[in-house]
């Protein structure tokens, strides 16, 4: 008999936010005309820029020619994608990567999940608390995490970021293989300093450790003086591997696309002490699992870097970021304590008197018909917190503000 991989049984059992839909919709049931508004879920509001959209119909009409028509394309990304984020996304940093370091993908989630197949599954990890959960439930399915005690799993090293803390987490104060960072942070909301990120990678340099960075909400960023990739951090090349994602930055949800940079020099190690490159098992992965992101998802990123679709997207992303400046304001003139919304598009809000996550985000859907995302699900040091996320329509965004204001105020 086929025996089924029984570290998917050790997950909860649904995904945090499949939990909160089920939880909405039970609400909506018995209340249906409460008017919902859902600042929990970091979906985008905003509808494509125009320079994406006409690139998509430009690249189906190709598809409809003989000519212009594209079967399979090649598993790391066209040439004119992978060609454009190099210039675009890294040269004006000062980094300089070579296209074929770029491997494009159907966005950041998939591939920070998959990522952890090219190391063996007796690796130790380090992940910031709190975190996103793909990080976590993808080492789970694998056998890395261990059993889960009241929230923590046995072979995670938990780095906890509070307002303690400032919401820096500290280096371990012991070896770990393989260590998540991601910032601007989901959930808190909150930035490193090119001053922290140097510590995690000269920690990584010292201890032979690999960095998996997710920087998909880096165009977010406000402040000059934060870096938006790992990579501007000399040594960075050697021990990182950085996800990026056109989901939050252009409003791709509904379009897929991303992609993520392996350079070349990043390696692991066998039993025998043999580097291999992390470059050549990635690339073999993908050839392997992965067809390629669309013909026409790919011409649609590619015009995010035109001179129209740039500036079409920062406005996109400045209407977001006045969303978070509203957010901010009308939430700490409530009393409440508010972190993040400065250079990320999630707040990350401390629950008054000490009140429960789940708890708190009860109270807030039944009294002011507003969906947060409890803090406790994106793991241990995330109990006290929820999050709100910025992306939703100004008005419904304001009505929200209003609805919680009349709750609490």
């Amino acid at each position: 008999m086929a025996l089924v991989n029984e570290h998917f049984l050790k997950l909860p059992n649904n995904y945090l936010f499949a939990d909160i839909s089920k939880k909405v919709n039970a609400f909506k049931v018995q209340h249906p005309t409460a008017g919902v508004i859902s600042l929990g879920i970091g979906d985008v509001t905003r509808p494509l820029c125009p320079a994406v959209v006409e690139a998509i119909h430009k690249a189906a009409d190709e598809m409809g020619t003989e000519g212009g028509f594209h079967g399979y394309g090649p598993e790391q990304g066209y040439a004119f994608l992978r060609e454009a984020i190099v210039k675009n996304d890294f040269l004006p940093r000062g980094i300089h990567l070579d296209p074929s370091e770029i491997f494009v993908n159907d966005g950041a989630k998939s591939d920070t999940g998959n990522i952890q197949e090219l190391v063996r599954w007796d690796n130790s990890i380090g992940v910031t608390d709190p975190i996103y959960p793909v990080y976590i439930d993808s080492n789970v399915m694998i056998g890395r995490a261990g059993v889960v005690n009241d929230g923590r799993w046995s072979n995670v090293v938990y780095m906890p970021c509070t307002a303690g803390n400032g919401f820096v987490p500290q280096l371990p104060d012991r070896r770990v293989d393989i260590i998540y960072l991601c910032y601007p942070n989901n959930p808190t909301g909150t930035v490193l300093s090119k001053d922290e990120l140097r510590k995690w990678v000269n920690y990584a340099l010292r201890n032979d450790t690999l960095i998996f960075f997710d920087a998909a909400y880096e165009a977010y960023i406000q402040n000059p003086d934060i870096p938006h990739s790992i990579y501007e951090i000399k040594g960075a090349r050697k021990v990182a591997i950085e996800f990026h994602s056109y989901s939050k930055t252009a409003g791709f949800t509904g379009v897929r696309c991303g992609y993520t940079v392996v350079p070349k020099e990043v390696t692991a190690a066998t039993l025998e002490g043999e580097r291999i490159s992390l470059h050549k098992l990635w690339y073999r992965r993908q050839c392997t699992k992965f067809n390629g992101a669309s013909y026409i998802s790919q011409r649609a990123a590619e015009a995010t870097y035109t001179p129209e679709g740039r500036e079409q997207v920062r406005q996109t992303i400045g209407y977001y970021m006045e969303n978070a400046r509203l957010m901010r304001n009308a939430l700490t003139a409530l009393g409440l304590r508010v972190y993040g919304g400065e250079d990320a598009p999630y707040l990350w809000v401390q629950t008054p008197d000490g009140e429960g996550s789940w708890r708190f985000f009860e109270q807030m859907l039944y009294n002011a018909h507003v969906v947060c995302t409890p803090g406790v699900g994106f793991g241990p040091s995330g109990e006290g917190y929820v999050r709100l996320t910025a992306f939703g329509d100004r008005d419904s965004c304001l009505e929200a503000l209003d609805r919680i204001g009349r709750w609490l105020g």
